[in-house]
């Protein structure tokens, strides 16, 4: 970067956060907005971040102001062009470019191992971090969640050569990435207010996938519908929890752990141990383990020890509270498209088997609720007790017809109740829950620390 002065609009994001976290590191002067304060907000101030709540053109620090050619505007998507302060950056000439342009400019200057999927992106890619991270050769990491090993979704390394990306495909901004090695983990539909059809969504992963360098390597998880377009030069492998080039064997699951063995082509490390023991977590593994060892840096003791001390992400199947006597388990998951919601179900169903699952459930955002409000519907349709919260809107204005109602009509659980989020600790008060899920990734999991607290009053 040739501006030792970076603005973030939308400063409070996780993804921006990392960023500004390491241009911080690297000297830079580094100041933003964002809409209102937060405890991540908080953290950056603290740590250097001059970040304004007022998106007035008066409120940018001085010293950013007039000043295009020593500035650069980094932007999130979810502002709208109107709001006035990249206004008056762009009518004023300052270089004003998406955060993914920042991680594109990152991965050019480095080796990038960048994680592209619908689901699953953010826990593999902070798995890989962590075992590159243990590994002698370390990482710079931009994760998309705070990872628990951290207490951050930044790692740095002042000397190693490799970055991990998370890669977002909402807005195509994965589009502006340019891999070593690149995993994608599923292409189910999803942001479908951007792509309009499955057939434009996959369009955009294959073309990510044409963004690869000659020399570097493209694994995909067996059975999508991708139709790759790697350039020559660059490897293809395919991954799964029981088949592909990378797999795992030799599952042992019990005692409320997971052990499998993890084959490739030309490896094999045994009795690889799950720190967040989840049937999911095995074929995440495999493709973290699978990136790592493609790069030729992975020792395979170090990857054991790394993948057995990881914590995970926060809200990715985070535990709340878990109790053996009697069984009782709070778990909080981020699963916010219909196939990632049946996912989390059916893993807290294998680890707690025979018992109650409670699960409460926010749906993301108005056009995903339309889209998939059957598949929704029938991933709740597991539990044996379904509280449904009203839609979180996020960056969308509310379309005519669509509430939770069109998914709560189509769950078949008998044991079922649709309620206003301000209702939802005093609706588990009175449940006996055994196992609670809450799930979504709107603020449910504001709501967490009370519904502990009332766990715990309840005894």
């Amino acid at each position: 970067m040739d501006k030792k002065k970076i603005y973030f609009a939308g400063a409070g994001g996780i993804g921006m956060a990392a960023l500004e976290r390491y241009f911080l590191s690297l000297g830079y002067k580094v100041a933003g907005y964002d809409r209102t304060p937060t405890e991540l907000t908080g953290a950056l101030q603290k740590e250097g971040v001059d970040i304004v709540f007022d998106s007035s053109v008066e409120a940018i620090p001085a010293d950013f102001r007039d000043n295009p050619d020593g500035v650069l505007v980094v932007y999130t998507p979810a502002l709208p062009d109107s709001h006035p302060q990249l206004s008056y950056f762009r009518e004023r000439g300052y270089e004003v470019v998406k955060r993914a342009e920042v991680l594109g400019r990152i991965t050019r200057g480095t080796y990038g191992l960048c994680f592209a999927g619908t689901h699953g992106k953010t826990t593999t890619s902070s798995m890989a971090a962590h075992i590159m991270n243990t590994c002698p050769v370390g990482c710079n990491a931009f994760l998309g969640g705070i990872l628990r090993n951290y207490s951050s979704n930044l790692i740095l390394s002042a000397t190693s050569p490799y970055s991990v990306i998370e890669a977002d495909e909402y807005d195509r901004s994965f589009h502006r990435l340019s891999p070593y090695i690149a995993v994608i983990t599923a292409t189910d539909p999803d942001h479908l207010d951007i792509y309009g059809t499955e057939e434009a969504y996959l369009e955009s992963f294959a073309h990510f996938t044409s963004l690869i360098r000659p020399g570097g390597a493209l694994v995909l998880h067996e059975g999508l519908k991708l139709v790759p377009r790697p350039v020559e030069g660059v490897s293809v492998y395919t991954y799964s929890r029981d088949k592909g080039d990378f797999h795992a064997e030799n599952i042992r699951r019990g005692n409320g752990s997971i052990v499998f063995d993890f084959i490739g082509p030309d490896c094999v490390v045994r009795d690889i141990n799950l720190g967040v023991p989840v049937e999911i977590n095995i074929e995440n593994a495999v493709a973290a383990l699978a990136a790592c060892h493609l790069t030729g840096e992975m020792d395979a003791d170090k990857a054991r020890e790394a993948v057995a001390s990881f914590l995970g992400p926060k809200r990715r199947f985070e535990f709340w509270l878990k109790e053996d006597d009697p069984v009782r388990a709070i778990i909080d998951d981020y699963a916010h498209h219909p196939d990632e919601l049946k996912a989390s179900i059916l893993s807290v169903k294998a680890l707690y088997p025979g018992k109650k699952l409670t699960v409460a459930f926010q749906p993301h955002l108005y056009s995903r609720t339309r889209d998939f409000a059957p598949e929704f519907a029938e991933a709740l349709s597991l539990a044996d007790e379904v509280i449904l919260l009203d839609i979180y809107p996020a960056r969308e204005q509310p379309l005519p017809g669509v509430t939770s109602k069109i998914i709560f009509d189509r769950i078949t659980t008998a044991d079922k109740t649709i309620i206003d989020k301000r209702d939802l600790t005093e609706t588990i008060k009175n449940r006996n829950f055994e196992i609670l899920l809450t799930a979504g990734a709107g603020d449910i999991c504001d709501s967490l620390p009370e519904i502990v607290k009332i766990a715990y009053s309840g005894r």
